[in-house]
């Protein structure tokens, strides 16, 4: 499993988002990236940190950022996650479980005593020369977007 670190490439990935459409990370050359990873599609701590992307879309716009999230979840329950909140930004189907594996964040779990394997929340900051400037472990999920600007300062 990959650690990666601040000043480490970030690993490319060919994955389809929500409309079915075939996204890499190469497509955003010479842009900044926030990738996002979540446990799951329409979850209260998902779609909280979904909607706090979504509510401050523009100011990250304006910051020169594309926001992509990634899930292991497929493109339909991708599709209907935005539909019924409004997301105007890319969501990826990660069903192979490649890009979670990539990023380290495909991790084991615990709730109630039972183990299981699953995303780890974490955030990445990638620069137009596809190089992560900024790892964010500890997501605040209603605040999750701001955590960005906050840094970004």
């Amino acid at each position: 499993m990959a650690t990666l670190a601040v000043g480490d490439k970030a690993p490319d990935f060919n994955a389809k988002d929500q409309n079915g459409k075939a996204v890499s990370l190469g497509d955003f050359k010479g842009k900044n990236v926030i990738l996002y990873f979540y446990p799951k599609d329409d979850t209260p701590g998902c779609t909280a940190e979904a909607c706090s992307f979504r509510d401050n879309y523009q100011s990250l716009i304006s910051q020169g950022f594309e926001v992509i999230g990634v899930s292991t979840d497929d493109e339909k329950s991708h599709k209907k996650f935005e539909t019924k909140y409004s997301l105007p930004f890319t969501l990826i189907a990660d069903e192979s479980k490649e890009i979670v594996e990539a990023y380290g964040v495909w991790v084991e779990k615990n709730m109630y005593g039972k183990k299981y394997m699953g995303t780890a929340r974490k955030t990445f900051l990638i620069n137009g020369d596809g190089i992560i400037d900024k790892i964010i472990d500890k997501v605040d999920t209603k605040n999750s977007s701001q955590q960005i600007l906050d840094v970004l300062k």
